[in-house]
Formats: structure tokens, C-alpha cells, sequence
């Protein structure tokens, strides 16, 4: 029961972790057409729940909830792979695109006002808005990695009809 409980729990922070990255990428047409007093404003003032409530389920996600499943099912083939799989596609997202590609961003466009964007605007925003892209990616096969450990496990349904000696037959062939 605490197997499938912390799983429960997983697949729903990994869920509530991927739906930021979905929503950067829905919004991220719109964005690229906006010029860099607007694009400014909105990553200034819209995205504090992103940062504060999304980052500590990301961190919850991505340091305890899935680290911890993957060492419970550890000996639980092919769960485990999978398991493994969605948890490494997690520890990238963070680890990797959002240290190194997203927050060194975040902390330059927090420096600007909406009057004093840099020349190399673009280029931040580009890197920005890119990073998140890679990280709904990222975020989206960890989340389907967890879903299929979980059907690795799940027993397949027994027929509700009995098999007639016939159909048996048809079958082994």
C-alpha cells in the first residue's frame, strides 16, 4: 500500500511539475511577437507562482518524490527501468536546462525595467522561452516514463467469458 500511495503522490507532483513547462509552451507564439517592454513586464510580474509554488513541487518532485520511487521499485522489472527513466528525464530538466539555461536568465531579465531592456534582448528571450520548451519535453516523457512503470505492473484483465476449449485451441497457434 505505501508503493502505491508514494506513487500516487509522484505522478501527481511530476504531473503539477510538467503543467508549468505546458503552460510556458502554450503561451510561448504569443511571447515571440511581443516587443520587449511587454515581453519584460509579463516574465516580471506574471510568473511568481511559477517560481515560488511551482519550483517547490518541482523540488519536492525532482529531490524526493521520484528519487525515492525509483529506489522502491528497484527490484521491480521493468518497472523499474521506467521508473529510472522518468526520474533521470526529471533530474534533467531541473539539473540541467533550468540551472544552467533557464535560471541565469531569469536572474539577467529581473535586472531589466521595462525601459532599460538590453540590445541583446532577443537572445535572452530566445534562450528563455527555448529552455522551457526542452523542459516540457524533458518533464513530458519523465511524466509518461512513471505512467508506463505503472502499467508494467498492472496485471493484465482476465476475460469475463470462459474460454471454450475451441477458442484455446485458436489461440496457442
Amino acid at each position: 500500500m505505501f508503493l502505491r500511495t508514494w506513487r500516487f503522490i509522484t505522478l501527481i507532483l511530476a504531473a503539477l511539475t510538467m503543467g508549468t513547462a505546458y503552460a510556458y509552451a502554450l503561451e510561448l507564439p504569443a511571447k515571440m511577437n511581443y516587443d520587449a517592454a511587454l515581453w519584460t513586464t509579463i516574465n516580471q510580474s506574471l510568473y511568481w507562482g511559477f517560481g515560488h509554488i511551482g519550483g517547490v513541487i518541482e523540488g519536492i518532485t525532482v529531490f524526493l518524490a521520484a528519487p525515492i520511487l525509483t529506489f522502491l521499485v528497484r527490484k521491480r522489472q521493468p518497472a523499474f527501468q521506467w521508473t529510472l527513466a522518468g526520474t533521470i528525464c526529471f533530474a534533467l530538466a531541473f539539473f540541467v536546462v533550468f540551472l544552467v539555461f533557464t535560471e541565469p536568465m531569469n536572474r539577467e531579465i529581473f535586472q531589466w525595467t521595462p525601459q532599460s531592456v538590453p540590445a541583446n534582448w532577443t537572445q535572452v528571450r530566445n534562450q528563455w522561452e527555448y529552455s522551457h520548451i526542452v523542459r516540457f519535453v524533458l518533464q513530458l516523457i519523465g511524466l509518461c516514463a512513471f505512467q508506463i512503470s505503472l502499467l508494467a505492473e498492472t496485471p493484465l484483465e482476465r476475460s469475463r467469458h470462459p474460454v471454450t476449449p475451441e477458442i484455446a485451441q485458436l489461440t496457442r497457434r
